[in-house]
């Protein structure tokens, strides 16, 4: 994987688990709810056949784009976006392109998980609810792994926790200027998603995984 970015934020590591795990739910939360002055990207004449709610899909000159498109949201990743993204990909290793470049519209890449995707959940549902995440996030990472073409990542703006993960499965990765990349698994008693603890070490050496993973 090749990045071109600036450096990671010094941020300033919380006291306690659950100080961080509630200063994490506030972001997450925060950027939800807010609006952007960017609006959704409106589709082409070029884009692909498949429909698409989350994300706007396009071919070009030997080039499939996958666009995350929930700027409202800050393009979190809701389950219907998983399951988008899983088939964008599939049908991108299919059709004539010769690479693909996954990318995000409006100034966030993306802001991780989309947690309102709990709300509303009773405690008798959340253990089918979490196995059943935890089967579709299985097949999306083999997505990733599995994709037969170049895979490139151009990171528009601000990436949170799987949106950074996934980054090292990715054949290349871009970074603008406003990039910046937060992993805060440490904070909340999580263990890295998307084979990080694998690809990171491999990519950056163990010493520098380490003191990334150590901060907010």
């Amino acid at each position: 994987m090749h990045c071109i970015s600036r450096p990671l934020r010094d941020l300033v590591i919380c006291p306690n688990q659950e100080t961080a795990r509630q200063s994490y739910v506030d972001l997450v939360s925060s950027l939800s709810s807010s609006s952007m002055s960017s609006s959704q990207v409106k589709p082409g004449a070029d884009r692909k056949q498949q429909e698409y709610e989350n994300l706007v899909v396009t071919s070009e000159d030997g080039i499939t784009k996958i666009i995350l498109n929930r700027p409202t949201k800050k393009n979190a990743i809701n389950t219907q976006m998983y399951q988008e993204i899983i088939l964008a990909l599939k049908a991108a290793s299919k059709d004539n392109s010769v690479l693909t470049v996954l990318t995000g519209n409006g100034d966030y890449y993306c802001s991780g998980n989309d947690l309102t995707d709990f709300s509303g959940i009773t405690a008798g549902e959340i253990e089918e609810k979490v196995k059943n995440n935890l089967d579709m996030l299985r097949v999306f990472v083999n997505s990733f792994i599995d994709f037969p073409k170049p895979l490139i990542a151009v990171v528009n703006g601000p990436a949170v926790g799987i949106a950074v993960t996934i980054l090292g499965l990715c054949d290349a990765v871009y970074a603008s200027d406003r990039a910046t990349f937060h992993t805060p698994f440490s904070h909340l008693g999580l263990s890295p998603e998307g084979c990080s603890s694998y690809t990171f070490p491999k990519i950056m050496g163990p010493a520098k995984v380490t003191f990334g993973n150590l901060k907010k």
